[in-house]
């Protein structure tokens, strides 16, 4: 249980790439991180790409983002929808001034271009984001998964294995 006092925001809204989503948070939970789900609304049922639904548990403004150890941004369609609240911009700004860990896969870059922290990062995301990774100034990587200091990010479901077992690596050693 080497996440036990660790504590993760997933962000979510509809749409969102079901196992992009709950692959990270069961396995992360496995290793004993407290993994909240936080959409717009509190109690609040989001259904994914694929029809399986997120309760989140809260909503952007009952939580404080001090209180969390790193962020999750799943894909699917969800992050151009989630890099429009400030709240969520706002969440990915301070975990990356506080160097901790934010996991982004598939679309997820979206929301980190949104937040304007990718220049000078080298990333992945999948294939049909790259120009954009790229026009935020990001260098883009083929590769499963790529870690630039805190920032993971990876392709793709097929790279769920050792895109969250890294994540898990790094909070463990932060």
């Amino acid at each position: 249980m080497r996440l036990k006092d660790k504590k993760i925001i997933a962000i979510i809204d509809h749409e969102f790439e079901d196992l992009e989503l709950w692959y990270p948070i069961l396995r992360l939970r496995e290793e004993g991180a407290a993994v909240h789900l936080v959409g717009e609304k509190a109690n609040e049922v989001y259904k994914g790409k694929y029809g399986v639904p997120a309760t989140s548990e809260y909503a952007y403004a009952d939580i404080s983002v001090e209180d969390y150890d790193a962020l999750l941004v799943p894909g699917g369609w969800a992050p151009d929808k989630l890099r429009r609240y400030p709240e969520v911009i706002a969440f990915v700004k301070h975990m990356d001034e506080h160097k901790k860990p934010i996991g982004q896969i598939c679309h997820a870059g979206w929301v980190l271009i949104s937040a304007k922290i990718l220049n000078g990062r080298k990333v992945t995301s999948t294939p049909g984001i790259r120009d954009d990774m790229e026009n935020a100034g990001a260098t883009w990587v083929d590769e499963a998964v790529v870690v630039d200091g805190h920032l993971i990010s990876s392709r793709r479901p097929p790279d769920l294995p050792p895109y969250v077992k890294t994540f898990a690596d790094i909070l463990a050693n932060s």
